[in-house]
């Protein structure tokens, strides 16, 4: 599998975030490392200083960094331009693509534990609905808090039951698995320009093509919402103020 992150400065978040996926990728060595780099971070307009620093740690960690600055005119945020590059690299490579955000710390075993419920039959999975033919399209690890309570973007996964759940509500993109035959089947071409993120959209397309999206409950990963884009934090503290931006400056258009 492709493992991607999307950085915009929050370096201190975005280190600690690179770290434990390095650790996953280096615990699951032999599915996972080849020729290549497996892990590929996009640093979409960071500020010099905080460009200067993940080059640096691309050096020493061994990670794939794309510099959007150097390749497009585009101004932040270019998650579209992201998603359609780490396309067409996994199709190129046959594999999964997994996307973790810059304020997601995974696990040693999380990727590993992503990739273990695509490669596994349906009737081998603890949870309902799913036979020997199902279609995966996507597979979440839950987001929880430094207490173990699942947070922000999955508030609506705290009342399931099961290790594995069967659904067709929203996934984001916090720490997620595309599997590769749900990415022959939908190219981000088609991704509308004018919008910021993807994540919402993409789950939905992924169930009206016919696949099964798949949150894991036993496969949790601590989650910092809104690190790289605090005036997000506004939607709780005064949401009056963050509609208006929403609005006036055309952010976070979804």
């Amino acid at each position: 599998m492709l493992v991607i992150m999307p950085v915009k400065d929050s370096l201190d978040t975005a280190r600690e975030s690179i770290a434990a996926l390095t650790q996953a990728l280096s615990a699951h060595h032999s599915s996972l490392i080849t020729h290549r780099s497996s892990l590929i971070v996009y640093n979409d307009f960071s500020t010099p200083e905080n460009t200067a620093e993940l080059e640096r740690m691309s050096s020493e960690m061994g990670f794939e960094l794309v510099n959007w600055a150097d390749c497009t005119n585009h101004p932040s945020p270019n998650y579209r331009l992201t998603l359609q590059d780490a396309q067409q690299r996994a199709l190129e490579h046959d594999e999964h693509l997994v996307i973790v955000e810059s304020d997601v710390v995974v696990r040693p075993d999380t990727l590993q534990r992503l990739e273990s419920v695509v490669n596994v039959s349906g009737d081998q999975l603890n949870t309902k609905h799913l036979t020997l033919n199902t279609k995966i399209g996507m597979v979440a690890a839950v987001t929880v808090d430094t207490n173990g309570n699942i947070n922000f973007p999955y508030l609506y996964a705290q009342k399931m039951k099961g290790d594995i759940v069967d659904t067709h509500k929203r996934f984001s993109f916090c720490c997620t698995l595309l599997s590769n035959e749900f990415l022959k089947a939908f190219s981000f071409m088609q991704l509308d320009p004018e919008k910021s993120w993807y994540d919402v959209f993409i789950s939905h397309q992924s169930v009206a093509l016919g696949f099964h999206n798949l949150l894991m409950l036993d496969n949790p990963v601590l989650h910092k919402p809104h690190s790289s884009r605090p005036w997000k934090k506004l939607k709780y503290t005064n949401p009056i103020k963050y509609y208006w931006q929403k609005i006036t400056r055309k952010r976070d258009r979804i």
